[in-house]
């Protein structure tokens, strides 16, 4: 069992997300936007953090740049879950730390399959 925070805008996707992660055994956290994950890194050690990119208050590529920066977080995975798909936003994503990327709108099998891989 992992612990699992999900960053996303979308209340649909979260809880989707959220939904698959626990049916898998995995404990999760949920934020609305890059702030609220950041914050949530603050308080708590995550195993993986899966995050939306287009997001209001900050981007999630703006959150993974502030993550990788804190002490326990250098390495962990962290896997963009986004509708993004151009090579530009990939390349930066990678860039400020991003481990992976999923195309939305995901497959759960294809997503803990991922996870499972990342975290194993």
């Amino acid at each position: 069992m992992a612990k699992i925070l999900t960053v996303d805008d979308s209340k649909v996707i979260r809880e989707l997300v959220k939904t698959v992660l626990i049916e898998n055994g995995h404990d999760v956290v949920t934020a609305n936007d890059g702030v609220e994950g950041l914050a949530a890194t603050r308080n708590e050690q995550f195993d993986m953090i899966l995050s939306d990119i287009n997001m209001p208050n900050m981007t999630g590529i703006s959150m993974v740049s502030k993550i990788r920066r804190l002490p326990g977080y250098e390495y962990i995975p962290i896997v963009m879950l986004t509708t993004e798909s151009s090579d530009f936003k990939k390349d930066k994503a990678k860039k400020t730390g991003a481990t992976g990327w999923l195309q939305k709108p995901f497959d759960p099998e294809r997503l803990m399959k991922a996870i499972n891989k990342l975290i194993n």
